[in-house]
Order: C-alpha cells, then sequence, then structure tokens
C-alpha cells in the first residue's frame, strides 16, 4: 500500500464516500472539494498526486476530469 498523508487519506475516503469507485462512478474536483471542505486547488493538487502514485484514476473528459479510486 502507498503512503498517504493526512489529505490524500481524507480525498481518497471521500472519494469512497461519494461511491467514485468505478469508471461509470467517477466524480469531479469539485464534488470532492465539496465533500471534503477543502479548496477546489488543494483538492486538485492532491488528485494530481494520488493518480501518479496510482491510488486513483483521471479520466480526461470535455468539461471536467472525473476521478475514482483504483480498485
Amino acid at each position: 500500500m502507498v503512503d498517504l498523508n493526512p489529505v490524500e487519506s481524507l480525498v481518497v475516503q471521500a472519494m469512497k464516500d461519494l461511491g467514485a469507485t468505478s469508471d461509470d462512478k467517477k466524480k469531479t474536483a469539485d464534488d470532492i472539494a465539496k465533500k471534503c471542505n477543502r479548496p477546489k486547488s488543494m483538492i486538485s493538487n492532491v488528485l494530481v498526486e494520488l493518480d501518479r502514485k496510482g491510488v486513483i484514476k483521471r479520466v480526461v473528459r470535455e468539461k471536467a476530469s472525473g476521478y475514482y479510486v483504483k480498485a
């Protein structure tokens, strides 16, 4: 398992709570930021880092990218 800092853990838990656990259930950074009650800019940076670590998957779409937790 990858080591996560407290904010990364908060984001992953929020994504699980929102049900973002598969490609067809992905959520936007805005959705996740609202759930975490943190600024969207902070959450966006954390999402990039989590994607780099392989914990979540980023799916580029026309409007906003979608994210979900990898199984």
